[in-house]
Order: C-alpha cells, then structure tokens, then sequence
C-alpha cells in the first residue's frame, strides 16, 4: 500500500516543519547511545568472557552486519509504509534485542549478546534510514547537509553518555568483572524504545512522499541521477569511524602512559565530547561553504591524524587521537547528503544503499592486526577508508566545478535552475541568434 499523501520538504508550515524536525532528531539519542555503549563493550567483555580483540569485533560485526543485510530491505519497508509506521518497526526491532540483552548478561552467554545485538542493529538502521532521510528532505536542499549535522549532533551527545557511564559503573569495582550493570542498562534502552514508540503513536507525523521530491526536482529540470546506488558502498567512511572508537579503550590502556579501563572510557568520552563540539561547529560552517569542499578538507586531515596515531608514542598519539574525533564530525552526514542528493522517486531506496555496513568489516580487520600486531598499529586499517572518502569527496567537487563551476559557498541549486528557467522563458534565445 501506498504511503499518503503529503507537502513537499520545502514547503510545510514552520510550525509543523519544527515539531517534524524535533521529533524525529529524538531518533538520533537511540543509535547514539547504543553505539556509545557498543564501544566500550568491547574492552569489557574481553575481561569478563576471556575472548580476544578479534572475537570482542563480534559485537560490531552484529551490529553492522545489520545495517548492511537489513538496510536495503528496511529501505523499500519505508517506500511501501511510509515514515511514521516504517519508524515503528524500527523501534519494535530496537526494543526486542534490548530485551534479550538482559537474560545474556544474566547467563553470561556471549552468543546470545551477539545475537542480541544484531537484531538491536535491524531496528536501529530502520531507525536511521528514517530519520536521516526525512531530515534531509525536509527542507531546502541547499542546507541538508546542515539540517543533518544538527540533528547528527544529539545523537553526539548520547554517544559520549556511553563511555561516561561505563568509566563509571562497568570497570570499577566488583562490575570490572561481571555483567550486572550491563543487563540494567539494557533493561532501561527498551524502556526508552518502549516510550518512544507510545511518543511517536500519538503524534502527527507530516508524510513526505517521493513523488513529491521528484515533482520539486522535476519542476526544475533535475533528473535523478542512478550513479549514487552504486556509489554508497564506495563511502567506507563509517566502518572506518566505528573501527577507531572500537578500539579506543584498548589503545589508550596500551600506550602505557599510566591509563586503566576506566580511566580509557572517561577519556574516550572526552573524544566524543570533542567530537559532538566539533559538529556543531560544523553546522554553522555549513552554512557558508560547500559541503563537498568541506569534506574533502575534513576527510584528509582524518586521514591525516588517523596515521600520526599509529605511528606516534605516547601522549603524542593521544592527542592526535582527538584531532582525529574533532574531524571525524561532519563527515558521515556530509557523504550520506551528497550521496542521496536528487533522488526523487528513488530516495527512501537511495537511503537504505548508504548504510554504515563498513562498521561490520573494519573492526575485524583493524582488530585481527591488533593481536598480531600493536594496537596502534592497527589504526592503519582506518586509515584506508578515510582515504577513500577524501577521494570520493574530491571527486564530487570535481564534478561540481565541471557541471556548475568552482565555488567555496553553499549553493542554493533549486533556486538557481529556477532563475535560469524563468530568464530562459523570458529570453530564450542569445542575442546572436535573435539578429
């Protein structure tokens, strides 16, 4: 069946445009904190199940293997349901895998968390698909990249509660070696997904359909362009970013500057602190400049500092280890705006191609060299995949300038096909024609 109908991104009331945008931003804290506590559990569950670095990625690999088998499904879900109730699967999913989180931590049972995880990981890229698109089209194009950073930036800040409450209550004490506080943790996640499904039954969520992307795009002559479908899995962006928080815990505990678990988890909350200050900056950077062109610049000082942390001693790659948070900030917004620009009938499926599946495979891999290797090394995996999207970023503003110019500004680009269009109807021919 059908989604309903409804306006346009650009065009709904301001009032309706705000309680849309702030009520699917809460979708953010969901995958935000989950993922903030996925990266400290790693180090935590090698201490308390006996595994090694590579058998801890298993979690990841659950986690983002979800996102990577489920994703595109959960996109044509969205196509055929709509936002509201594709939202509502995804938080029912969420709110599942919660739950069977408390009797594997109460069991002990290292399987059953990873099979936790992944259907945790099913819910929540239903979770993002849906909110990722539904803020970026709702509203001008020309800003999307800004809208997302914003929205992005919440779920910054429940990244970094993760790390915070782990320094706190997994690695001290009597919990340094046991899973109570784990299972209660879990238990109070599917509470929050239970709430926000009531939330989100009782609220008025405006559909966006794809038909009228396509007509706003349309109407000014812009065809969607199929390339990007194949291009999302060129953005290894995300896998990359997942990998170095990942091991955070372990690299800072190995640097051998005097810092225990608990003291590597407060500290990787300051590294998302960083990185949540970081974005916000960004929004109102994204104002002004190109996205792509801020992407590029972003993404080679990612790659850039990912290599100094796994080449240099000591505090010395500490620190670059937060230079690294600080750029890492805009990034993944940024390549998913890009990617699912102009998409029109095509966006909600567009969407579920450009997943964070890369955090599947990159943890393992970054985690294999780890145990053969020093875990600063490691960090030369992540490396890779900011390379790769600083090319991918370099390549798009190569693009732009060839189609539209060079240009450091953020381009309104509906408005000026727009203009175009209504000066060539006014004057359709050049004047060396007209003689």
């Amino acid at each position: 069946m059908a989604p309903p109908g409804g306006p346009m991104g650009a065009q709904l009331g301001r009032k309706q445009w705000v309680f849309a945008f702030a009520l699917v931003t809460s979708l953010c804290f969901t995958w935000g904190f989950a993922y903030g506590l996925l990266s400290v559990l790693n180090a935590h569950f090698q201490t308390v199940f006996g595994i090694t670095k590579l058998q801890s990625t298993f979690l990841q690999l659950a986690y983002f293997g979800a996102y990577f088998v489920w994703a595109p499904f959960a996109g044509v879900i969205m196509r055929r349901v709509g936002y509201k109730k594709g939202i509502h699967i995804g938080l029912a999913l969420y709110t599942i895998g919660a739950i069977f989180c408390w009797p594997s931590a109460k069991f002990k049972t290292y399987g059953g968390f990873v099979g936790s995880i992944f259907v945790t990981g099913c819910g929540l890229s239903t979770l993002e698909i849906a909110a990722n698109s539904y803020i970026t089209v709702l509203g001008t194009p020309q800003y999307a990249a800004a809208r997302l950073n914003f929205s992005h930036g919440f779920q910054a800040v429940a990244t970094f509660a993760g790390p915070l409450i782990a320094s706190r209550w997994f690695f001290t004490g009597a919990n340094a070696t046991s899973l109570g506080t784990v299972q209660w943790v879990y238990l109070a996640v599917a509470g929050l997904g239970i709430a926000l499904h009531i939330l989100f039954f009782f609220c008025d969520l405006p559909e966006i359909t794809e038909d009228t992307l396509d007509e706003e795009i349309g109407e000014v002559g812009i065809v969607h362009d199929p390339g990007p479908f194949w291009k999302q899995y060129r953005c290894v962006f995300a896998g990359a970013q997942i990998s170095v928080a990942s091991f955070a815990v372990n690299f800072l505990v190995d640097q051998r500057v005097g810092i225990d678990q608990s003291k590597a988890s407060q500290l990787l909350s300051f590294c998302q602190i960083t990185f949540t200050i970081s974005r916000f900056i960004g929004v109102a950077i994204l104002n002004f400049i190109d996205p792509a062109l801020l992407l590029a610049f972003y993404g080679f000082c990612c790659s850039l500092f990912c290599l100094l942390v796994s080449q240099l001693p000591g505090y010395g790659a500490i620190r670059c280890l937060f230079c690294l948070f600080f750029f890492e900030s805009i990034c993944y917004p940024c390549i998913f705006t890009l990617g699912t620009k102009n998409l029109g009938v095509q966006t909600k499926r567009g969407t579920g191609l450009i997943g964070v599946g890369g955090g599947a495979w990159y943890p393992p891999a970054q985690g294999a060299l780890a145990d053969k290797a020093y875990t600063r090394r490691s960090y030369l995996v992540p490396t890779s995949g900011y390379i790769a999207v600083t090319i991918f970023a370099v390549g798009i503003v190569i693009d732009q300038a060839r189609k539209s110019g060079f240009s450091f500004r953020n381009r309104d680009e509906l408005s000026a096909k727009r203009a175009a269009a209504a000066l060539y109807l006014t004057d359709p021919l050049p004047d060396d024609a007209k003689g």
